[in-house]
């Protein structure tokens, strides 16, 4: 795991105005992504406040050396993979020297100041050109709520508490936070149906979940212990895999996800480093009495005392009309990211155990993250019951599942007491009418 280094200071203020203020990008931050700005190429650059700092500008000025050179100096092609396949050392030293020519008593502040680029001039790309993207199911409530709708005796799967469960997605279609989430066409049967039609969904829903980085891969034939899966993690997003439930629910059997979850997965665009997120490592929640020991390749005490998250998540829901009328949006759920019955470590561990190849920039996705409580939901599925009980907006809206207009909104928050609160960004769409 990461250590504790003089960036998480709470203390430490910077010289940039507002960043001390900033909800997601104080200085304690530092999250990587990549910009462009008009017909400029893409390329690296870590979010400080509401600002860019542009990285291979900075590899230019002869402030760095060693380690954090050779890191700005990956950060010249149009994605973090480059840099983040330098794995931890060079991410850590880049991440301390930023951190300190950021900082208020810096004497660097007029070389500096002018590779600052104001976050609203630039266009956000994904962080990183994705080889494989794979979503688990790791969210025991989510699971538990959703099993119950069609299992009502039996809402868990036998496997679910034995094996991390997942499925391999689409990568093509994974795109940064603001782009459109046109309605999809799909074949569906409703239950009182004869014959299945073609057409618009009707039952388009979201998922809240973590989007997990890889930053080292292994060799093909070559699983990653237990012990040694942190090391592979670059860091966190968001992630909103936008779900057809109507379709989902047609052709699921027998081989689960495809057409329902695969035409878009939002991600937000600033990756949260694991060396931004040491002090809000906390313990896993012990397995409940009677549940199973996990194998031994699944268990490590380090892991268990550590690989999760103070991490508070929320959805937030406008309609086109209370955007019109300038209503606030409405928050649909709260709740922790603590509510992972496996950890992230045990999800890639499990991943490569059978000598899957892991690539830097691959991304996993926790699969939707909810709690016990319904206010702690993570998909309008589970919220309205599969729309029997739908929900009423503050302009008297009903909704039973998304519409048109309508924009969905995650947003995250690591919180820990004596540390300085840091976030995302925005992970946002707004559903437009089937093409």
């Amino acid at each position: 795991m990461p250590l504790f280094d003089e960036t998480h200071d709470p203390a430490r203020i910077s010289w940039v105005e507002g960043a001390d203020a900033h909800g997601d990008f104080p200085i304690q931050n530092l999250p990587l992504g990549v910009f462009s700005q008009q017909s400029d190429a893409p390329r690296a650059g870590i979010a400080i406040g509401d600002q860019v700092l542009d990285l291979p500008a900075l590899a230019l000025t002869g402030l760095l050396e060693g380690d954090a050179l050779k890191a700005a100096s990956a950060g010249t092609a149009p994605s973090l993979n480059a840099l983040l396949a330098l794995g931890s050392g060079p991410r850590r030293a880049l991440r301390r020297r930023v951190s300190a020519l950021l900082a208020s008593d810096s004497g660097e502040r007029e070389i500096v100041e002018p590779l600052l680029v104001p976050m609203s001039k630039c266009t956000l790309h994904l962080p990183c050109t994705i080889g494989d993207y794979t979503d688990f199911y790791v969210g025991i409530h989510h699971a538990t709520n959703i099993g119950a709708l069609f299992r009502p005796d039996n809402p868990l799967l036998p496997n679910y508490k034995h094996v991390p469960i997942g499925y391999h997605g689409r990568a093509s279609t994974i795109r940064p936070s603001g782009a459109p989430v046109i309605r999809p066409r799909g074949q569906t049967k409703a239950p009182d149906a004869d014959a299945p039609g073609f057409g618009p969904v009707t039952r388009l829903d979201y998922e809240l979940e973590l989007g997990v980085w890889v930053a080292t891969g292994n060799d093909l034939g070559q699983p990653v212990p237990i012990a040694e899966a942190s090391d592979h993690i670059a860091g966190l997003t968001l992630l909103n895999d936008w779900s057809a439930r109507d379709l989902q629910a047609w052709e699921y059997q027998p081989l689960g996800p495809f057409l329902a979850k695969n035409f878009l997965t939002s991600v937000s665009p600033w990756l949260v480093t694991v060396e931004a997120m040491v002090p809000f490592r906390i313990a896993q929640h012990p397995r409940p009495e009677g549940d199973p020991h996990p194998l031994p390749y699944l268990w490590d005490d380090a892991d268990q005392s550590e690989g999760a998250l103070s991490l508070l998540l929320e959805v937030h829901l406008a309609s086109a009309a209370m955007r019109a009328a300038g209503t606030p949006p409405m928050r649909l759920s709260s709740g922790p990211a603590s509510n992972m019955y496996w950890t992230i470590a045990q999800m890639l561990t499990h991943h490569a155990s059978n000598g899957c190849q892991m690539q830097t920039g691959d991304l996993l996705g926790t699969g939707t993250i909810s709690g016990p409580e319904r206010s702690q939901f993570g998909s309008l599925m589970e919220i309205t019951k599969a729309g029997k009980e739908p929900i009423e907006l503050p302009g008297g809206e009903m909704r039973r599942f998304l519409e048109d207009g309508d924009e969905l909104s995650l947003s995250g928050r690591f919180e820990a007491e004596g540390y300085r609160s840091i976030g995302f960004g925005p992970c946002s769409g707004i559903v437009a009418a089937a093409g």
